[in-house]
């Protein structure tokens, strides 16, 4: 392919890229000991949906809200999706929650008390119900579930009930929704974590059915752990159904995509491009009927003490950019290196492509596309900030408390 054909594909691929952010990014949040309010945060789901409409519309790349249940209960989950389709968005994932009830102390699925886990296996149901109005394929399950000493509970008893649990939900999904569960090394629990690896998720995704698959969060992982050949296996076994993507410094930080290890965002790209995990849908049901979406690449990030907007346009941004330089990536120069067994050639294939400036072909992308080849600028000249500031006050301010 010549340099001019490899450009024009690199360039219609990333036009397809689909980029799902988070409803929850759009509030206030913080860390474990205070959470910092910001004037103009919305205040309900659809105030949610304006934000991530201006994304979107700066963007080109992020057609899909996620929400989360129950910070984005409303009476008829039918009429916000109306609501989103009006504002040239989609509802994308239905991430439950069972870890802040106090009931849930001791954990959910998994609590020793099986009224606990019948309340919390209904919380579940329930979003299947709201996948059902709002056209979601995705059911997004994270568990806090776990123990913080030695002796607290049988482990291998655990297992059972969220084994348990699982089958549930799994026969309740429609034929073309599935299940994404997500792991994560540990916090809330200290000692044992229910779900802490990808081998524990991917085990219990393989005995409920292909429909169930495992999601991979950039922080959830021992410091050092190579995600990249996590994404890779995953994808070999066709059960990565989800990346979630942030960064971290020391433990499940929720930063900026890209802020922490740029390179590593790269690495992880190149691997999902190479596993076929790009550019077979992502976010939101396929447009053919009983087929299953492809890798949905989301953000699951805390803007504590950034702008919310311009924040997340930047993460969008910086996604774009190590999955332009993962697809300049010469793989017939890279394939007959390693045949040749030349461990720097082959490198150098990869850290060619890393250091290349993808800003201008990007800038270009966009202005094929009818937008602002300069997303951030592009949004601080709207008067989006200043409108939401001067029209959001009263009421209270979406978030999670601390």
């Amino acid at each position: 392919m010549s340099g001019a054909s490899a450009v024009s594909a690199v360039k219609a691929a990333l036009k397809t890229q689909a980029i799902e952010t988070p409803s929850w990014a759009y509030g206030n949040s913080g860390t474990r000991f205070k959470v910092f309010a910001q004037p103009g945060v919305p205040r309900t789901p659809r105030e949610k949906l304006d934000d991530a409409a201006r994304v979107h519309e700066h963007t080109g790349a992020a057609p899909t809200v996620a929400l989360h249940i129950p910070w984005d209960k409303v009476d008829d989950y039918g009429a916000l999706a109306t609501y989103a389709k009006e504002r040239g968005l989609r509802l994308g994932a239905i991430n439950s929650n069972v870890f802040q009830d106090d009931d849930y102390k001791l954990g959910s699925v998994t609590h020793p008390d099986p009224a606990v886990r019948r309340k919390a296996v209904g919380h579940l149901l329930e979003c299947v119900d709201i996948m059902d109005a709002t056209g979601s394929c995705d059911l997004k399950l994270w568990f806090s579930d776990g123990t913080n000493y030695p002796g607290q509970d049988d482990i291998r008893a655990r297992q059972d009930r969220l084994a348990e649990a699982l089958a549930a939900v799994y026969e309740r999904l429609g034929e073309d929704q599935r299940m994404l569960l997500e792991y994560k090394l540990f916090e809330p629990a200290f000692y044992t974590t229910d779900v802490p690896d990808w081998g524990t998720a991917y085990a219990h995704c393989l005995k409920l059915g292909p429909r169930a698959q495992v999601v991979v969060d950039t922080g959830h992982h021992a410091p050092g752990t190579n995600i990249e050949f996590i994404v890779a296996l995953l994808l070999r076994e066709g059960r990565l159904g989800g990346f979630d993507f942030n960064s971290r410094f020391y433990a499940d930080d929720d930063l900026m995509v890209g802020a922490a290890d740029p390179f590593q965002l790269f690495r992880i790209m190149y691997e999902v491009i190479r596993g076929g995990g790009f550019g077979g849908g992502s976010g939101g049901c396929p447009p053919e009927e009983h087929s299953m979406p492809g890798v949905a690449f989301m953000l699951d990030q805390c803007h504590n003490i950034e702008a919310k907007i311009p924040a997340i346009i930047r993460s969008v941004m910086n996604v774009q950019e190590a999955t332009a330089k993962a697809l300049l990536v010469d793989r017939d120069a890279l394939s007959a290196a390693q045949q040749d067994g030349d461990v720097l050639a082959a490198n150098a294939v990869l850290m060619d492509a890393y250091n290349t400036d993808v800003r201008p072909l990007l800038a270009e992308v966009r202005e094929e596309l009818g937008i602002d080849p300069d997303p951030v600028a592009a949004y601080a000249r709207s008067g989006w900030a200043q409108k939401i500031v001067d029209e959001r006050v009263g009421g209270t301010q979406a978030g999670w408390g601390a």
